[in-house]
């Protein structure tokens, strides 16, 4: 269903498009029989585009009051003994709430146990004349980005980051961009993976399980494979005291955390540049 849209709208067609996938998803899993509908509608308008709401609405179990607020935590379900009676993780849910504050906005839910469900998030979307369709696809998308997919898809990038939201989403939009993704969720698998499997950049985070982001670079660059591969620290210290230390490590480059996804790609078009 769709209620008070214009024909065409540019926005993230790929967040969009996972977004939607989680909370559907979600829906199936949850509702044995009866319905589930999919509704996009506008709730208001500025100047930086249009506010709609996308929601999943579904007559499965429902959820109890008391656990909605923590649906979209990390690995939070609604009985523990669900993962076992259908499986998952439980990362679908956070990872739809940060997709969509990365497009201004918003999720959340509506539940009544017994009765079903509604499970909603927003996004800020930009008008599209002259396009056909609801949400033309990249629209919004970056110089960067562009130029990575332009001139670098296939590239091979080690992403190291042990918060599972956080990895899930860069993979994500890194594999968008055409390239190729491997990741390590803590410091001696990042050490193993770049002196192994020969990536183009890596992406490190600094505050890692069994062996921080920086000693992982330390050793990165004590092996002659690992000594010119461009290494772009994430963090979310991005005092100048911390930056130095990520450049005495080894490291070439750094992006402050939460990081924005145009401020990853010129990272990695620096990264690029200087591998050659």
């Amino acid at each position: 269903q769709v209620d008070g849209l214009p024909p065409a709208l540019s926005g993230d067609a790929m967040r969009l498009r996972q977004a939607l996938l989680n909370l559907y998803g979600n829906a199936i899993k949850f509702t044995d029989q009866g319905t589930i509908t999919l509704r996009a509608r506008a709730l208001d308008a500025s100047a930086a585009g249009l506010l709609v709401r996308f929601e999943v609405i579904d007559t499965g179990m429902g959820v109890p009051p008391e656990v909605l607020p923590r649906l979209f935590t990390i690995f939070e379900q609604a009985d523990n003994s669900t993962s076992r009676r259908y499986g998952g993780t439980g990362l679908g849910l956070a990872i739809t709430r940060r997709l969509a504050r990365m497009m201004d906005g918003d999720a959340g839910a509506e539940s009544e146990p017994g009765r079903g469900s509604c499970f909603w998030f927003t996004a800020r979307l930009g008008s599209a004349t002259g396009h056909a369709g609801a949400v033309v696809a990249g629209a919004d998308r970056g110089e960067a980005e562009t130029a990575v997919a332009r001139h670098h898809a296939g590239r091979r990038v080690l992403l190291c980051e042990d918060e599972p939201v956080n990895r899930e989403i860069a993979q994500l939009i890194l594999s968008m961009a055409g390239l190729d993704v491997i990741t390590a969720i803590d410091g001696e698998e990042a050490v193993r993976r770049a002196l192994a499997d020969a990536p183009d950049l890596i992406l490190m985070d600094m505050q890692m399980p069994r062996l921080d982001g920086l000693e992982a670079t330390r050793r990165i660059r004590a092996e002659p494979r690992g000594r010119h591969v461009p290494i772009v620290a994430m963090t979310a210290n991005a005092f100048i005291d911390d930056r130095r230390r990520c450049l005495d490590a080894g490291m070439d480059d750094f992006v402050a955390k939460p990081i924005r996804p145009d401020t990853l790609f010129r990272a990695l078009l620096r990264g690029f540049a200087r591998r050659g």
